[in-house]
């Protein structure tokens, strides 16, 4: 009687052999990736890198890490994952120049229900495309295949970033004070945050992804959600290089303005915002109007078209903004730190562009 042939890997849901394969894929995107102080090759247990060689004297390390939401499921649902991996990058490496680091080095994360080789390569291609943005080394990740866990089409997505930051130039700063000025960078739409109640308007909404973009002539509505997140890494560094008046950076993820300016603010202080003043994309306009969403609800959920804050000393506004400008930035006058025994930690005047 013939033995019944044992079960192997590959049976159960995992192959090796396409995990290989990747990794033989993502090499020269990896290489492109290279800066100084990270010039290894993947595939080892561990990436490494040199501070020395960066050029450090008394560094602060600084670490964060993100993912993407259920913007996931718009890239999944679309078949378009080139460009996911970018937000993945943003949402970490902003996170990192808001404290004054230079992100050096980028780990990502990447499970599924079963590996396609090929589509993974785009989004790690996304992954090296933000890096390379950011100016930091993607010096690993780990692959995961786990079927039964995730359904064969879908994924997830997480970052780690590591920056430097000398220890004087750790933001923000202590000597925040009333009548600083607010300084705000354009997004490029909805970021990465939001994506939840994004789909539920949708739902409601009764449109599809495949449908023209009520917001974006040319473009359906799944590729135009998915405009990737704004990396402010390069014009940060240069403005923080050029000028020593920026006191405080906050990047606008979930809470928008309402949450996230507080966070670099000490005690007694506050955020006074003209929201006049916003350039308030089209997506904004239409995902109020869509979703019959209230403008306070609006400014606590999504960035409404600030990606980037900075608390300026006020004499020194036209430096900073011609630092930023001669970084690619177009520099938006938000309002004023002012004076507050205790909460609100933020006050909006005027109201958000979101009328057609």
């Amino acid at each position: 009687m013939a033995k019944a042939k044992g079960l192997s890997y590959r049976e159960a849901g995992v192959d090796i052999d396409a995990g290989n394969r990747l990794v033989e894929l993502i090499k020269p995107l990896t290489r492109m990736t290279a800066r100084p102080g990270a010039e290894a090759e993947i595939g080892g247990f561990g990436g490494v890198f040199d501070l020395a060689k960066a050029g450090y004297r008394d560094p602060l390390l600084i670490a964060a890490t993100d993912g993407v939401g259920t913007k996931l499921k718009l890239a999944i649902e679309t078949g378009k994952h080139d460009t996911i991996g970018i937000d993945l990058v943003a949402m970490s490496v902003n996170d990192l120049i808001v404290q004054g680091a230079e992100p050096l080095l980028f780990l990502d994360y990447f499970a599924c229900g079963k590996l396609d080789p090929e589509r993974a390569g785009k989004i790690v291609a996304g992954i090296a495309q933000g890096c390379r943005e950011a100016g930091c080394a993607l010096v690993g990740g780990e692959t995961a295949e786990m079927p039964g866990l995730y359904a064969a089409a879908d994924y997830d997505l997480a970052g780690f970033a590591l920056g430097a930051v000398e220890r004087d130039h750790l933001l923000p700063r202590g000597d925040i004070m009333a009548g600083d000025m607010l300084l705000g960078l354009p997004s490029s739409g909805v970021h990465s945050n939001g994506f939840s109640l994004v789909r539920r308007v949708i739902a409601e909404a009764g449109v599809t992804l495949d449908a023209p973009a009520p917001f974006a002539k040319g473009e359906k509505l799944g590729a135009a959600l998915l405009t990737p997140t704004r990396i402010y890494v390069r014009a940060a560094l240069a403005a923080l290089k050029a000028t020593d008046a920026i006191k405080a950076l906050a990047h606008i993820t979930g809470g928008g303005l309402t949450e996230n300016v507080p966070r670099v603010l000490p005690d007694g202080l506050a955020a006074s915002f003209d929201l006049g003043s916003i350039p308030v994309p089209p997506v904004f306009r239409w995902l109020a109007r869509a979703g019959r969403i209230a403008e306070t609800e609006m400014l606590r959920t999504f960035n409404c078209g600030i990606g980037l804050v900075a608390v300026v000393q006020a004499k020194r506004v036209d430096a900073v903004t011609a630092a930023f400008a001669a970084g690619g930035e177009h520099v938006v006058r938000l309002g004023e730190i002012v004076a507050a025994a205790g909460a609100p930690r933020v006050v909006f005047n005027g109201r958000l562009g979101l009328d057609p």
